[in-house]
């Protein structure tokens, strides 16, 4: 496709049915930061029965541990994590209706198939482009486990957040089709 779509959170399934792996992307809205730590205590909290920091329904999280922020921004340098960190918990938030991830790096098989069974899409966003995400972050404020430091659950609100498709809801793997993509080119 060409050109970015435009999606505003939070996302309905309506909004990432027709996304194919490959497309870029501009998001706006809310997101959810979370890395490997909070993943787990958001796990151990689902075990015990407790509520989440946010109800993932529609939601997407950014695979995240931002830098401090300088004086006068709401966030420091805001690259991407590698996603398969957060794989055993994933599925989780996906089963209770979260729509979007953002991160680096492939999804296992189980991430994928739950993507699929239950309407979620990766995101990738671009490593090495920290300074220039943190731009598209309009304001950021912690929302719990804040002992966790730069992992901390954070609310972040986002404007032309740019990311591409990485995983689809129709099986489409843009590290497997790139991969295919070029050995034929080469």
């Amino acid at each position: 496709m060409s050109g970015e779509i435009r999606l505003r959170t939070p996302l309905s399934l309506e909004a990432i049915r027709p996304l194919r792996s490959g497309d870029l992307v501009l998001i706006s809205g809310v997101l959810y930061t979370a890395r490997d730590a909070a993943h787990a205590r958001m796990a151990a909290a689902l075990d015990a029965g407790e509520r989440l920091p946010f109800d993932p329904e529609g939601q997407v999280i950014y695979f995240v541990g931002p830098a401090p922020a300088r004086p006068g921004h709401p966030i420091g340098p805001a690259g991407p994590t590698t996603a398969s960190r957060m794989d055993p918990y994933s599925p989780l938030l996906i089963e209770r209706g979260l729509r979007g991830m953002i991160g680096k790096g492939k999804r296992s098989r189980a991430v994928k198939e739950a993507m699929r069974e239950h309407g979620c899409v990766y995101f990738g966003a671009v490593e090495g482009t920290a300074a220039l995400l943190a731009r598209r972050v309009r304001k950021a404020e912690i929302l719990a486990y804040e002992d966790l430091g730069p992992e901390a659950i954070r609310r972040l609100v986002v404007e032309d957040f740019p990311a591409v498709v990485v995983n689809d809801l129709h099986g489409g793997d843009l590290y497997e089709e790139g991969r295919t993509r070029w050995r034929r080119a080469g």
